[in-house]
């Protein structure tokens, strides 16, 4: 108590009050004086902002849709356009009070993964038969699952964090006051967007250590627009700037992130950031993934750049086959592309996604983009009989003969001229070494893969190998189905089966307790190694980069290794090593082998 009464004495000589000017910060919302956009939606009357009747904007006036037809689909598109995780039910009969004005939709036809509700089918704007007791509603969803939405507790606290809160909550002698706006998307009488406005009681000493306030000695005020999603965060903000410590949720890391990014608090910032991976498996359409590597570009925050990219990386094929793909950026491609840890088929799988998305982009996209996009493409690193195929398949091959037919000869130059040689002629850029670089190609003969779940007992397995008392000893049936061999070519080049080199063999295992693997340190743990060992003179411009990747219940990729002396042992979801989480025990394992140049 007297630490207390010293702390707060010692405040409250400091704190204040010096000035009358205010600043105004905007950090989500467009400005008040602009209207909103059409097609736009929003929910008016529920208790909470994830809830309400749903009304679109059309032809300067909001109003209604029609409940006929009105099902999860439709709920769906319109949580993911106001920026909630998803849609937890549809609404009908008027739940949320009878709207007023124009029913502007009716007899919607979404299939759930369009990016607007105005880009559903429906019978055309105010065509309906319907009154205003059967408007439409939403409940929307404020993580990525209701019942898993999990409290994570940042503590950055330096030792006063317990009296410095109590200070906030009491509210007393306050010297500075936040007010939050929050844009109701209404408009009064006189046609102006309607603002609710909400005071937050504050100490000018605490904010000033934080430059970007902008607090100075002529200020005792602060105001913040916010959005409807964001409006209920600033104030646990605004206690983290007090306390160093906060609960994050799923719902409210992107908040968060957002105001904590803006004010330049780098420690909240990064842990949020980090929450954010939870979200990516999510959405199997990608819109999120995407927008949140488009946001974190907007904000500069080159972790969670690294963690979208990386990702998408990892489930590129997934990717390409989603709504998301048409709708990606040049200057998203031109980051994507360069990297090499893409998960593909092979490289003309990449190629062929690519001229679909210039095709679709069509005289938007300049000769420029076209030709620098085109240039990621590793051609070197495409199957001979499909590079001699692209004449004949390739879409954009006629308008772009010349590029085509020079990337062309460097991949065939790739498969039948000795790399030494090939390595020497008219020297190498640094420009072309990538196309000399494999990415990760899951194609036979170069992947295989082994479904862990169908074991004997699994998960007694990893409970004893996480030292829980817990023995178990699989039958040989079961070791077997854990167990593969299979052969590759030395290189992918031609020039390796046209010289009379030997198919390489390979064996790979899973490991689940010590009784299989006495030398491994964790479990599971895969191994990869060659069978053969007359390989000597056959690899000698060869290395192996080999790696093991794993998916989550086959759904999507979330961790890829290396092997070192041919083992690799999977780290737990609590390790830094496991950025996307799953639960233990339901990986699929699959090994790819990478030949490379040396």
């Amino acid at each position: 108590m007297q630490m207390y009464g010293i702390t707060s004495l010692w405040l409250l000589f400091l704190l204040h009050v010096t000035g009358l000017d205010s600043a105004t910060w905007n950090l989500f919302s467009k400005s008040s004086t602009e209207p909103p956009q059409e097609g736009q939606v929003r929910l008016v009357g529920g208790t909470r902002d994830s809830e309400g009747r749903v009304e679109v904007y059309h032809e300067g006036q909001w109003g209604t849709i029609c409940d006929d037809s009105w099902d999860l689909a439709e709920a769906q598109v319109v949580c993911r356009e106001l920026n909630f995780t998803g849609a937890i039910s549809a609404v009908t009969g008027g739940t949320y009070g009878d709207g007023s004005g124009s029913i502007w939709l009716d007899d919607m036809d979404c299939k759930g993964t369009e990016k607007s509700l105005s880009s559903c089918s429906f019978k055309g704007w105010a065509l309906t038969d319907c009154s205003h007791k059967e408007d439409a509603g939403v409940v929307c969803q404020t993580g990525p699952d209701v019942t898993s939405n999990k409290v994570h507790n940042l503590d950055h606290s330096l030792g006063i964090s317990d009296e410095l809160g109590e200070l906030f909550d009491r509210e007393n002698n306050c010297d500075f006051h936040i007010v939050v706006h929050r844009l109701t998307g209404n408009r009064d009488g006189e046609g102006k967007l309607e603002v609710e406005e909400r005071n937050i009681c504050a100490h000018r000493l605490i904010l000033s250590l934080y430059p970007q306030f902008n607090i100075t000695n002529g200020s005792n005020s602060l105001s913040i627009e916010v959005n409807q999603a964001c409006s209920a965060y600033v104030t646990n903000f605004i206690r983290y700037l007090y306390t160093r410590q906060i609960n994050v949720t799923i719902s409210s890391a992107q908040c968060l992130h957002k105001l904590a990014s803006e004010f330049g608090v780098k420690r909240l910032m990064q842990d949020t950031g980090r929450l954010f991976t939870v979200l990516l498996p999510e959405d199997p359409t990608f819109h999120t993934q995407v927008s949140l590597y488009n946001y974190a570009l907007q904000t500069r925050d080159l972790l969670l750049q690294e963690n979208c990219l990386q990702y998408l990386a990892w489930n590129c094929k997934a990717l390409i086959n989603s709504p998301a793909w048409s709708d990606v950026s040049v200057d998203f491609l031109m980051a994507f592309l360069v990297r090499s840890d893409l998960i593909v088929p092979d490289e003309a799988y990449l190629l062929q996604a690519l001229e679909k998305w210039i095709t679709k982009k069509g005289d938007s996209i300049s000769t420029h983009s076209l030709t620098s996009l085109l240039e990621h493409i590793r051609f070197p690193m495409i199957p001979a009989e499909k590079l001699y195929d692209l004449k004949f398949t390739s879409i954009l091959y006629k308008n772009h003969e010349k590029h085509y037919r020079a990337s062309i000869l460097r991949g065939f130059q790739f498969n039948s001229v000795p790399f030494n040689i090939l390595n020497n002629v008219n020297g190498r850029k640094n420009d072309d070494e990538l196309d000399y670089h494999p990415r990760i190609y899951t194609t036979e003969p170069w992947s295989i893969t082994i479904n862990s779940t169908n074991n004997e007992a699994p998960s007694r397995d990893m409970r004893y190998a996480s030292n829980r008392g817990y023995q178990y000893y699989p039958t040989q049936a079961s070791r077997y189905s854990r167990s593969k061999s299979f052969t590759t070519p030395n290189h992918n080049s031609v020039i390796f089966q046209t010289t009379g080199t030997n198919p390489i063999s390979w064996s790979a295992n899973i490991f689940i307790n010590r009784q299989e693997c006495y030398s491994c340190t964790s479990f599971p743990t895969a191994s990869l190694a060659l069978q053969s060992s007359l390989l000597q003179n056959q690899t000698k411009y060869v290395r192996y980069s080999n790696l093991l990747l794993l998916t989550c219940e086959g759904k999507f990729f979330f961790h890829v290794q290396d092997f070192k002396n041919n083992m690799a042992q999977v780290p737990n979801n609590s390790s830094l090593y496991m950025p996307y989480p799953c639960s233990e025990g339901q990986y699929i394992f699959h090994f790819v082998v990478r030949p490379e140049y040396i």
